[in-house]
């Protein structure tokens, strides 16, 4: 039992993000784990599965962290206006528990930004912010940044997006979990691009292409690809990058992943 719950927090928030195959869960708690770990892989299938064995269970704030994750999946594939009641959801069975209540908060600002709607993610951002302190979770606190440095980019606010998405790329670090750093590069390399430094852009994008594809971290390889074929790679071609951005697609809908319409 330790030892599985060892495992699945390693590979959901640690050192080993592209564990596969994951070990069993018999708790909530560790079914929640599996779920962001398959879901880091781009397993939508597995992961929704071990989501739906918590959503069963009693009102505790693992129930509304299940939901908040399940709004991510939503977002990962492009579905920001359905993610959004299984954030509200969130954040009604949140209760006094301050992380999953500052998950739905993230979640919520994260959805209103996709759909255009500017200052209701800001709103969000600062309720957030109140329930997240420096003693709060360290994923949290990246989280944070991750979408505080995403509508600064939907702003036009090259430089303050560059400052949260450094903020990220540190407390991520900080926080140990390998997938987190890796996703704050992508928000980083996106945040350069939108400051108008595209051959920093590039080179971030890059390498952290190389470090995903390894890992097996498919909706991460499918978002560095799609913002290379925006800019340019400095070390694959045009056609390299569409296959490794169609490649990454097409295995997200392998295992379980609906895109949205784009």
């Amino acid at each position: 039992m330790i030892t599985s719950t060892a495992e699945l927090t390693n590979a959901a928030f640690g050192d080993d993000p592209g564990c596969w195959p994951l070990p069993a869960a018999t708790t909530p708690y560790e079914h929640w784990l599996r779920a962001v770990a398959a879901g880091g892989q781009g397993r939508y299938s597995s992961a929704l599965a071990d989501l739906a064995a918590v959503r069963r269970g009693p009102g505790d704030p693992v129930v509304s962290l299940a939901h908040s994750t399940r709004a991510s999946f939503l977002r990962q594939l492009g579905w920001h206006d359905r993610a959004r009641a299984f954030d509200g959801r969130a954040s009604a069975l949140a209760g006094p528990d301050r992380e999953a209540g500052g998950d739905a908060l993230i979640g919520l600002a994260a959805d209103a930004l996709g759909t255009g709607r500017f200052a209701a993610s800001e709103r969000a951002l600062h309720r957030a912010a109140d329930l997240i302190d420096e003693r709060g979770p360290a994923r949290l606190r990246v989280r944070i940044a991750w979408v505080s440095a995403e509508l600064a980019m939907a702003r036009g606010h090259g430089a303050a997006a560059m400052d949260h998405a450094e903020t990220a790329r540190i407390a991520a670090v900080a926080f140990g979990s390998v997938r987190h750093t890796l996703k704050s590069e992508v928000v980083l390399a996106a945040a350069l691009c939108c400051a108008g430094d595209l051959d920093g852009s590039r080179q971030v994008a890059d390498t952290a292409l190389d470090d995903t594809q390894r890992l097996g971290m498919m909706p991460l390889v499918w978002a560095l690809a799609s913002l290379l074929a925006g800019v340019g790679s400095a070390t694959r071609s045009d056609v390299e990058v569409t296959a490794i951005r169609d490649g990454a697609a097409d295995t997200v809908r392998s295992r379980g992943g609906v895109w949205a319409a784009r």
